[in-house]
């Protein structure tokens, strides 16, 4: 069967000016998980990722683990995140009274977040990017994945939407499963799925082999 390793880029710069960069420890997240397959053993015969920088700096540095310092992904735009700020900007026009307040824990943020993934999903906000054409884009996505020889292997890096969407789309779940996968994917974690024949099945989501022992899960995030 051939095999997809889809990873959620390490942490971003959440609260700065530009959230897309890896933050320090992001690029320790991916530098980690890419020792672990060399590890392993693993390797990859194609790695695909999203045109984002966090989506390129993680995949470098995924790369960097592995000792193949050299190797340039395919960038797939279809990959890439949907515009969670512009999302929440247009729902906080719409519920005002929902908007965090300055300062608030990172909890209200995601909150926040989740309604405004909702309402998008319900059609009671309308950003730019609607819902049905985030999932065609994440259907085109799958079908730049599927384009690949039996029997390999395919790193792919991208966002935790995008991967919560996918995932959606090949387990034929509602749409608010998109909202609930979203807030579970963890930086770097690894959602392993096997394909043939055109078609998808999910092997395990959201697994942190680089990570989840006692010396490590200090460093788990999920922004």
């Amino acid at each position: 069967m051939t095999q997809f390793f889809t990873v959620r880029h390490g942490q971003a710069s959440f609260g700065a000016d530009d959230y897309d960069r890896l933050s320090e420890l992001g690029w320790r997240q991916a530098r980690w998980l890419g020792e672990h397959w060399r590890a392993e053993g693993v390797q990859f015969d194609r790695i695909l990722c999203g045109d984002l920088r966090r989506h390129r700096e993680t995949a470098r540095g995924i790369c960097e683990g592995m000792g193949q310092d050299g190797v340039s992904p395919q960038l797939v735009p279809q990959l890439n995140e949907f515009d969670f700020r512009g999302l929440t900007s247009l729902f906080g026009q719409h519920k005002p009274d929902a908007v965090p307040a300055e300062g608030s824990p990172r909890a209200h943020y995601y909150r926040f977040l989740k309604g405004a993934m909702l309402a998008w999903s319900r059609g009671e906000i309308a950003p730019e990017e609607s819902w049905q054409a985030f999932e065609q884009r994440i259907d085109e996505a799958l079908s730049v994945m599927a384009d690949t020889p039996r029997g390999s292997r395919t790193l792919v890096v991208s966002s935790g939407g995008a991967i919560a969407m996918m995932i959606r789309q090949i387990l034929g779940a509602q749409p608010e499963t998109v909202t609930r996968l979203n807030m579970q994917i963890r930086n770097t974690a690894v959602t392993h799925l096997f394909g043939g024949g055109g078609e998808f099945s999910l092997h395990s989501f959201n697994h942190l082999p680089h990570l989840d022992y006692a010396e490590r899960r200090e460093f788990i995030t999920y922004s």
